[in-house]
């Protein structure tokens, strides 16, 4: 079998269509079907059938789409010691992080790749909900994604997974507001105030919604934004309050908001670095990891 027409299979049985197989690997659709018609030829059996407009992989074409993983990353495990030991550690990653992640991670893990001059990396800005995250590994090297706590989102069991850190999730209120002096508020102290959250299905507003369950009352969010400084600034101007992450809204807070711990409630959101096992075995993907989890020590310590 031709390793490129494995990873052909591979990407099918990943994005689903060969029109995306095709725009991913920098081909025609038509080369691609040529080179999974080949393949087939070489195998002797059916892997893709046709099914309306578009194709599926047949069982056959499913069990050998899954052994090209461990194909890919046994080569990329091979190519790494190699490189190892002819001339160091060199390539580009490219890393997806939403922003409130690259705020937190990205200057500090810029200063430590300082000191491996033979990586090179290109950052892509994606904030997506916490089940999209996975998704994002077909196109990245490395994708920094977070979730909530407790709660594994769906098709990671072909990803490599490193957790990086836990962010505690703190309540911000205005300076003015009467619990703005203590350490610390109840659920009970807070459910009935005006919120302003993030959207729907991320991981901030599922630690809210848990929050409503265990009270029985449904939070009044008053303003949606993905954009964290401006839900700060929103609960400094007094238009409500919010969850929001400890490490990263903390650096703003002083002077401008108050962060109070929730009590004998977990609340926070776990931020992971996601890859495909072929990318992670990289020798250049490996030493990136490896900042990005000495940075995320350094943010919490």
């Amino acid at each position: 079998m031709d390793v490129q027409h494995l990873a052909l299979l591979r990407e099918l049985a990943e994005r689903g269509s060969v029109t995306e197989v095709a725009r991913a690997t920098h081909r025609s659709p038509s080369a691609v079907s040529q080179q999974l018609k080949t393949l087939q030829r070489q195998v002797g059996a059916e892997l893709v059938r046709r099914v309306g407009r578009g194709v599926e992989l047949t069982d056959a074409g499913r069990a050998l789409a899954a052994s090209s993983i461990k194909v890919a990353t046994a080569i990329a495990e091979a190519e790494a010691t190699w490189e190892a030991f002819r001339h160091g550690t060199t390539g580009q990653v490219t890393i997806a992080l939403f922003p409130s992640a690259a705020e937190l991670l990205l200057p500090g893990l810029l200063h430590r790749l300082a000191a491996h001059p033979g990586i090179e990396v290109e950052i892509i800005d994606s904030d997506v909900s916490e089940d999209e995250f996975g998704a994002l590994a077909a196109d990245a090297d490395v994708v920094v994604g977070h979730r909530s706590d407790g709660l594994a989102p769906p098709d990671r069991a072909s990803l490599s997974v490193i957790a990086l850190l836990r962010e505690p999730l703190d309540i911000a209120l205005p300076l003015g507001h009467p619990l703005a002096g203590g350490e610390s508020v109840t659920l009970d102290d807070v459910i009935g105030e005006p919120w302003v959250g993030v959207p729907a299905g991320y991981p901030i507003d599922r630690v809210l919604m848990s929050m409503a369950l265990q009270s029985g009352v449904a939070p009044r969010i008053v303003h949606r934004s993905i954009h964290l400084p401006l839900l700060e600034n929103l609960v400094a101007a007094g238009h409500g309050i919010a969850l929001l992450p400890r490490y990263t809204s903390g650096a703003r807070a002083s002077g401008r908001l108050h962060l109070a711990r929730l009590e004998n409630i977990r609340a926070g959101r776990q931020i992971e670095a996601l890859m495909r096992p072929d990318r992670a075995a990289r020798g250049a993907v490996r030493v990136v990891v490896d900042e990005l989890r000495a940075e995320a020590a350094a943010v919490t310590a």
